[in-house]
């Protein structure tokens, strides 16, 4: 019996903890991240605000762990990679742009994403620049294992044109969720803008890839 009170504590104990870290991404989805705060959390979350500091030590261990939870970049292209061992002779190019797309989607269809990089942006914080720092080092595994050898003393050029490219669609998708879908005449909101965006993505790879 005693088992079963102690087995009901811990699955109690996970339930409100995720009550928790989902109150906190419907709050910066729907308001920012200068509303998060430990009564509009608990109230959001349905549950005491003094477990705030019982299960997390308090708003910053949860918002800490809230951003330990949102590690789509940090996963991705190293998971990625063992899928396309067999496109390795195109010396990435595939992969990238098959990246590259997928994060302009995911970023455009998240808003949570979104405000994590507004965040980001906004806001020193050590959790905040741990993410990071860990989208980085992915980065540069993927960079060392398929660009670098292939591109050898033009490397650090390819780099260049890829932190435009991966800025330019971030902030593309930023700029239309918070001030205006039109950018250079084209609606970033629309199916057959963000198409145009993909194939521009496309023309610039191809032609680094060319020309490098």
């Amino acid at each position: 019996m005693e088992r079963k009170s102690a087995a009901g504590s811990i699955r109690n104990k996970e339930r409100s903890k995720k009550k928790f870290l989902d109150a906190v991404g419907k709050i910066l989805r729907t308001k920012g991240y200068t509303a998060l705060r430990v009564n509009s959390i608990a109230d959001m979350a349905g549950v005491d605000k003094k477990m705030i500091y019982s299960y997390f030590g308090g708003i910053d261990g949860l918002i800490d762990e809230y951003l330990r939870s949102q590690d789509y970049w940090n996963r991705t292209p190293i998971e990625e990679v063992e899928k396309i061992k067999p496109k390795w002779d195109d010396g990435g190019k595939s992969f990238m742009e098959e990246m590259l797309v997928s994060q302009f989607d995911y970023v455009h269809t998240h808003k949570e994403a979104q405000k994590l990089l507004l965040w980001r942006l906004s806001e020193s914080r050590k959790a905040l620049k741990k993410l990071t720092d860990t989208q980085q080092e992915s980065g540069e595994h993927l960079f060392k294992l398929l660009m670098d050898s292939h591109f050898k003393e033009k490397a650090q050029e390819f780099r260049s044109i890829m932190a435009i490219l991966v800025s330019g669609l971030y902030y593309l998708n930023m700029y239309a969720a918070m001030n205006g879908s039109i950018f250079c005449g084209i609606d970033i909101s629309t199916t057959r803008g963000r198409d145009k965006i993909k194939k521009a993505v496309s023309f610039l790879l191809n032609h680094t890839y060319e020309n490098l």
